[in-house]
């Protein structure tokens, strides 16, 4: 960046000091429009890619837990054709660790940027209640394989939730987006706008879209923990009551 302006700098001395004593420089096309419409045009472009790319991150998010929502489900669905007992303890434990990804373990991602020990714990006890029991018949053999699968999705899913509960957009980029505001409203000064009321309101909502746009970057940033933030329903659909 600094050799940039470095170049520029030294080329426009250099030009200036190579001219002839005889040039007009009213004559010369004023390049400050020219400049004031890139500066915007780039910025736009850069502002554009960080929405997109924030909303994704935070889209994304929302896929992981319907994802491991989904597999969780069914894991307690297709566990039905186990006896009673080995049923009904996969299925309490499903809803233990349900109910505490939904109340404990969401509200640790939104303050703290992470999953929960506990939820880990919750997590293996279902992993081994799944992969621990032996099929007795046939038709529990063939049930057995599709269960270890959807705790394996589910897994997966939970590893994915875990590294999405922080910032997605690097300080660098920040450092851009902060930068490029700055330059991009103090080209209006550049430009010598007058106290007319219409300028000062165009200047004054010009630099309120930028504010706002920055602002909507920051909230999507965190997929777990701001204002349009990614939600628990999946869970709280698929298992009703757990909230409770």
């Amino acid at each position: 960046m600094l050799a940039a302006c470095a170049v520029v700098v030294v080329i426009t001395f250099v030009r200036h000091r190579a001219a002839p004593e005889d040039e007009d420089p009213s004559e010369t096309p004023d390049v400050i429009e020219y400049m004031t419409m890139w500066i915007g045009v780039v910025y736009a472009i850069v502002l554009g890619l960080a929405i997109a790319g924030v909303w994704e991150g935070r889209s994304a998010a929302q896929d992981h837990v319907q994802a491991e929502a989904t597999a969780l489900h069914e894991i307690s669905e297709r566990v039905r054709v186990y006896p009673a007992e080995e049923r009904d303890r996969i299925r309490d434990d499903i809803r233990t660790y349900v109910s505490h990804v939904v109340t404990t373990e969401w509200d640790t991602m939104a303050d703290e940027g992470e999953v929960t020990e506990r939820g880990a714990r919750l997590f293996e006890r279902i992993r081994q209640d799944v992969t621990d029991y032996e099929p007795a018949t046939d038709f529990e053999a063939q049930a057995y394989q599709p269960l270890l699968d959807q705790v394996t999705a589910a897994n997966q899913a939970r590893i994915s939730r875990a590294e999405s509960t922080g910032e997605t957009m690097p300080g660098v980029v920040w450092f851009g987006l902060i930068a490029g505001a700055v330059v991009t409203i103090g080209m209006i000064f550049a430009l010598q706008i007058r106290r007319t009321t219409r300028e000062l309101v165009l200047a004054g909502l010009f630099s309120a879209l930028i504010a706002f746009l920055l602002f909507l970057i920051w909230d999507f940033d965190s997929p777990y923990s701001r204002g349009v933030t990614a939600s628990a329903d999946p869970f709280l659909n698929l298992f009703p009551g757990v909230g409770d």
